[in-house]
């Protein structure tokens, strides 16, 4: 098996590097191809995994692919652990990628039409951008199947790193250069805080191999450090918190996620392959894989929960007021994060886990059908350029149509049984902000309806919009196009059915997730579970279910059977407008504060430090001294020989009374 496995994680690098390095000798269809191929193996091979675990004719693999160092004891190493965690992954990351390869032929046909004439970046660029996508996948499968936290750090610096170039794609744009710099900033501030948190396992555990650190763990649960001066934390909450930090950052929660709305400005293919299962779902797996030390900290447990609801409450009502197609998932994206992460932090990880692999599902459907939207209008991505597509785009309006009501939690959907899981679960939980948190969720529900709705009808049904040179070319895009968003809406309403029982219920995580008995929250609804029909039905007798229909109908209401209410309501809340449009004032506080304070540190120091010590006085002064010393010792070369005598003569007197008193 540890051949299959590094087929897994080899495939998409070699469909890579062949893209990038040869893929002007290879072509177009050459680059796309190769890298299709090596993802397409590596998510069959995945699946195969997955059945294996599914019929238990495999088992937990856990070994080292070589060691890379040792150091003060520690082994640096490379290697897998591929348990049922990392096999759902492994599929979930696959799949969508492979999707997102293919719908990428079509999206990106016409690539050269982004680039100036005759520009360098673009030569090429189709090429390298299946290089850059089958790279990311390469990382993030690094990242998913490491059994140590080397590996671990390096997909997650991997990951952010090709980010980087993806959402920069289109480097003649200003914009997408500065959306790309501000996703590896924000990244660095959280990874700085990841960083530390592995340096503190590394300190006190003298192990980076998971395994050992997790049957460690126990002994240290009593341990208190201190961090600064007298204060004294434990070291299970300080190394817990610290590698949440980087999750943060990854998972784009407040309030470091005002990267991730700005990473639009990269091509369609790459918002749904960062939003959806890979990139953003790095925190809310790696916080899961951490379960043995998070499980010991109620402080930490605590901060995670506070921090998810907040965003999924907060970053949900910017939805309501965004008018590209793309930023309206986007935000919808943060919300969904949210949800996740509040579920680890009430310790039902297989929760946040389930909603993560349905989460992949229908919200990289929603942002390919948005490719696909913005395909048919030439590249518009204004909603209200929009209107009445539904006949034009038939299959994009009703795989958008079901991606959108799993995202809503409707019934039967996948989303729902996820999404109800967690807020049933949020509101059993104990944990310090449990009801807070409970709050938040339940109101996020018809918050996550109405801007899902308003986005949906405000561009496939209701008045047209477009102008009549956009109207008349509208068109169903072509297969390459649609096909994956059939294959996507396939799980989206499905999926669902299929895993619950096992995930949240069975025995699909034992031994791979630990919860602590007084934390089990799961178990408890368990002992309430009378199969998925059975929680189909308490669904619909819940508070949940009504939200959002409610917020369905609102958005119903308001974008179809009254439209003027919206633009009315914009003016009669427009302090409220402007705040939500201003994103609560996050990016204008970091461009003052972090970038302007940067700015104004390092003005400080290039005038104080460089101008003025370092030119002016070592330097400058250095040279305008030996000018100045120069001048005067000049008056002393008189070219006289008997000056010149008198002077070594003196010399002399002089070098004789001090050898003759010392």
């Amino acid at each position: 098996m540890e051949n299959i496995y590094l087929t897994i994680v080899l495939a998409p690098l070699v469909g890579s590097i062949v893209a990038g390095f040869f893929g002007g000798r290879i072509g177009r269809a050459g680059a796309h191809w190769v890298t299709i191929l090596g993802v397409g193996l590596s998510c069959l091979l995945s699946l195969y995994v997955v059945k294996g675990f599914v019929d238990g004719s495999l088992e937990v693999f856990d070994g080292a692919v070589y060691t890379w160092m040792v150091s003060g004891g520690i082994q640096f190493e490379i290697g897998f652990l591929v348990d049922k965690l990392t096999a759902l992954m492994m599929a979930v990351v696959t799949f969508v990628s492979l999707m997102v390869h293919i719908y990428t032929i079509g999206y990106m046909a016409d690539d050269e039409h982004n680039w100036p004439q005759g520009s360098l970046a673009g030569k090429n660029s189709y090429q390298r951008f299946f290089s850059y996508i089958s790279l990311f996948t390469f990382s993030m499968l690094m990242l998913v199947m490491s059994n140590n936290f080397l590996q671990l750090f390096f997909g997650w610096e991997a990951v952010g790193l090709v980010s980087y170039l993806l959402i920069g794609f289109w480097s003649v744009r200003e914009s997408a250069i500065f959306a790309n710099l501000k996703a590896f900033l924000v990244n660095r501030v959280g990874d700085f805080g990841f960083i530390l948190g592995i340096a503190a396992v590394a300190m006190y555990f003298h192990s980076l191999d998971y395994r050992e650190v997790f049957a460690l763990a126990p002994q240290l649960a009593n341990v208190q450090i201190q961090v600064w001066g007298d204060s004294s934390w434990s070291l299970m909450t300080t190394i817990g918190v610290l590698l949440f930090i980087g999750a943060m950052g990854k998972s784009a929660q407040v309030p470091l996620h005002v990267w991730l709305p700005d990473s639009m400005e990269g091509p369609t293919p790459i918002s749904a392959l960062i939003h959806a299962a890979t990139m953003v779902t790095a925190g809310i797996f790696m916080v899961a894989r951490m379960s043995p030390l998070y499980e010991l900290s109620e402080t930490a447990l605590s901060f995670i929960m506070v921090i998810g609801a907040t965003t999924a409450f907060f970053m949900g009502l910017i939805g309501l007021v965004q008018n590209d197609i793309k930023r309206v998932v986007a935000y919808s994206t943060l919300s969904q994060l949210g949800y996740m992460i509040t579920a680890l932090g009430a310790s039902a990880y297989a929760a946040g886990i389930l909603h993560l692999m349905t989460h992949a599902f229908f919200k990289a459907l929603l942002f390919l059908a948005a490719g696909s939207v913005i395909i048919a209008m030439h590249h518009d991505q204004d909603i209200r350029n929009m209107g009445g597509l539904r006949k034009y785009l038939p299959i994009t309006w009703i795989t958008f149509l079901l991606g959108s009501l799993a995202l809503i939690g409707f019934p039967g959907f996948s989303g729902f049984f996820s999404k109800d899981a967690i807020i049933e679960a949020v509101y059993l939980s104990q944990v310090g902000g449990a009801g807070y948190a409970s709050i938040l969720l339940t109101l996020g529900v018809f918050v996550t309806a109405l801007y899902s709705f308003r986005l949906y009808f405000l561009v496939f049904h209701g008045q047209e919009r477009m102008d009549e040179h956009s109207r008349h070319h509208l068109h169903e895009t072509p297969a390459v196009v649609w096909v994956p968003l059939v294959l996507l809406a396939i799980p989206s309403v499905f999926i669902g059915w299929l895993t619950v029982e096992a995930v949240l219920f069975g025995d699909w995580f034992k031994g791979v997730i630990l919860v602590a008995p007084h934390h089990d929250v799961l178990a408890q609804m368990g002992a309430g579970y009378h199969g998925q029909a059975g929680f189909v039905l308490h669904g619909l007798l819940a508070p949940p279910f009504w939200l959002a229909m409610g917020g369905l109908a609102l958005a119903w209401y308001i974008y179809m059977m009254k439209p003027t209410i919206a633009d009315y309501l914009m003016v009669r809340f427009g302090t409220l407008y402007r705040i939500l449009d201003g994103k609560y004032g996050f990016d204008q506080l970091n461009m003052a504060l972090f970038a302007g304070g940067s700015r104004a540190l390092g003005t400080l120091f290039w005038k104080t430090g460089d101008q003025r010590v370092i030119d002016g006085t070592l330097i400058n002064g250095s040279a305008q001294g030996v000018g100045w010393m120069a001048e005067r010792l000049r008056f002393i070369q008189t070219g006289y020989l008997y000056h010149y005598a008198i002077a070594m003569i003196l010399g002399l007197v002089v070098l004789l009374t001090v050898f003759m008193t010392f």
